[in-house]
């Protein structure tokens, strides 16, 4: 029956590959094999476990027992391997000692740095004791191995060339799933950093201040023979701010700018009033209304009927006449019993201004529109 071991493996180091140690250790640990060989060789997902390294697992007190008691206790030894591997006599005193209990074969390097071989002490990577205790060419996994021209698919390469020879099977049985969930692994980090990229530029966006163009469009009957409306002063009403603008004409649009973003398309107050004092001379009614705000966004608006279509006047010849009858655009109309004319006009049939015709002529047969209140035509 073969001996229990403690641990799977042992990884000598020098103090300043500690990162590389770390590294290794947690990749062997958390490595999981395929369930096929998992099934065929009785092995757990994670068979490499444990591993020992000792910044993690060494107690202090009586450290050379116990790191041999360590090494007995343990599968394979790993030397991670580098200059300063090469130079450390700590490392070459372990790789010696396991080599006594007669486990040659379970002896694997892991090159982090440096040149097999190259009898240079700087750039030197296996340790001097190799040599001295005759091993075996050694084959050791190099993450420098320039098969791929990404540096660490290489190093997932010499990660996989361990665990092969770890566990004694073809690198590539397990070597071409590594890669496929490596190139999964990698798209799903890039879908997850595109998607946060994404998600960052959407809050950015969202935050990002519009600018907002409002029109007006007349709802009214359409007449080519008014003037256009104008002189519009428009309002937007933005939580406790306002922002106000003046249309000179109708065909016109006004920019509202720097509007934060959380206003797009929501529910915002909106008024549109003509640049006079006077009610009555305004030529289109006041806007009062709520609009969904957008980049573009239109307000509907109404003339007064009654800016171009009321018309008043006295019919005057020393004194108002009453009873006189004029015709305004085809209707005929008789003045009161003070002298004054009045006529509603339909909005269609509305002008500027107006012929009054009548038996007896007018010094001036015009109505200007819109009308003061003391208008007088004079007969003659």
């Amino acid at each position: 029956m073969g001996q229990e071991f403690k641990y799977y493996a042992f990884i000598s180091y020098s103090s300043k590959d500690t990162a590389w140690g770390k590294r290794l250790q947690r990749k062997l640990e958390n490595y999981r094999m395929p369930a096929t060989l998992c099934n065929e060789r009785g092995w757990k997902r994670r068979p490499i476990n444990p591993i020992f390294f000792a910044p993690t697992d060494i107690q202090p007190g009586g450290l050379d027992n116990e790191l041999q008691e360590r090494l007995r206790a343990s599968r394979n030894l790993i030397v991670i391997c580098s200059p300063n591997s090469a130079k450390s006599e700590w490392v070459g005193q372990e790789i010696a000692f396991f080599h006594s209990l007669g486990r040659v074969d379970n002896i694997h390097f892991f090159i982090v740095d440096g040149i097999p071989h190259s009898g240079n002490p700087d750039t030197e990577c296996f340790n001097p004791v190799v040599d001295r205790l005759g091993m075996p060419e050694i084959l050791g996994a190099s993450i420098h191995e320039q098969n791929f021209k990404w540096p660490w698919l290489n190093r997932e390469r010499a990660y996989v060339q361990l665990v092969s020879k770890l566990l004694g099977v073809e690198f590539d049985a397990i070597w071409q799933r590594h890669r496929r969930l490596l190139i999964q692994k990698t798209v799903g980090w890039i879908v997850g950093i595109l998607a946060i990229l994404g998600a960052i530029w959407a809050v950015w966006q969202y935050n990002q201040p519009f600018d907002a163009e409002m029109s007006l469009v007349e709802t009214t009957v359409h007449n080519d023979q008014l003037p256009p409306l104008s002189d519009a002063i428009i309002t937007l009403s933005l939580d406790n701010e306002t922002k106000t603008d003046t249309l000179p004409a109708l065909d016109g649009k006004v920019t509202f700018t720097n509007i934060p973003h959380r206003f797009l398309d929501k529910q915002v107050h909106v008024t549109v009033r003509q640049a006079r004092e006077e009610a009555n001379l305004r030529e289109f009614l006041d806007v009062d209304t709520m609009v969904i705000l957008t980049k573009r966004t239109q307000v509907n608006i109404n003339r007064n009927h009654g800016y171009y279509g009321n018309i008043r006047f006295t019919v005057w010849d020393n004194g108002p006449v009453p009873g006189f009858e004029v015709t305004i655009v085809g209707r005929k109309v008789t003045s009161d019993d003070e002298g004054v004319v009045s006529l509603y006009v339909p909005l269609d049939q509305q002008r500027t201004a107006y012929t009054v015709t009548a038996e007896v002529p007018f010094v001036r047969n015009i109505v200007d529109m819109p009308q003061g209140e003391d208008d007088i035509l004079q007969l003659k």
